[in-house]
């Protein structure tokens, strides 16, 4: 009786120990996928050009403001990612856990360009501020602001989708 507890003791020993392995666990990050939720065109100042016209998700609660395109790897070229907020306030930005590098554009109440932040680079968490009172940020993949020849002074246009019911 005493060599079956011994050995009982024995094996619940070493399931303890070999099952609490100090092995990694690594969680693997859900993909976070474009939803195209609305579009948005471009104007040059006096409207009477469009710039461009993309497909936007909108970002507008806290969690979303402060997720952004965090934890993405692109975005397409015709794709953005537009920033609401409540009110006309300096805003700053920044690029942590941001994998690809991007323009912000930052647009007043009037939705009209008050500056931008060109060629932000991925997982920088330097402030990127809009150095003027805006509302609005429009984040597109880098370069592009300078492909459109954007200005300050050139305008918004953008319409959300409805839910379906």
């Amino acid at each position: 009786m005493k060599n079956l507890k011994t050995a009982l003791v024995l094996l619940l020993l070493s399931i303890t120990f070999t099952s609490c392995k100090s092995e990694p666990k690594s969680i693997k990050q859900a993909e976070v996928v474009f939803k195209k939720e609305g579009e948005l065109t471009l104007y040059k100042s006096n409207r009477d050009s469009i710039i461009t016209t993309l497909d936007i998700e909108i970002a507008e609660t806290p969690f979303e403001i402060q997720t952004g395109l965090m934890y993405r790897d692109s975005m397409k070229k015709n794709q953005g990612m537009l920033f609401v907020f409540p009110n006309l306030q300096e805003l700053s930005f920044y690029m942590k856990n941001t994998r690809f590098p991007l323009d912000l554009i930052f647009l007043d109440h009037n939705k009209t360009v008050v500056s931008f932040q060109e060629n932000a680079q991925p997982l920088d968490e330097s402030s990127l501020p809009s150095h003027a009172m805006a509302q609005f940020v429009l984040e597109v993949n880098a370069g592009l602001a300078q492909d459109w020849l954007l200005e300050v002074g050139d305008k918004m246009d953008y319409f959300i989708f409805k839910a379906e019911e």
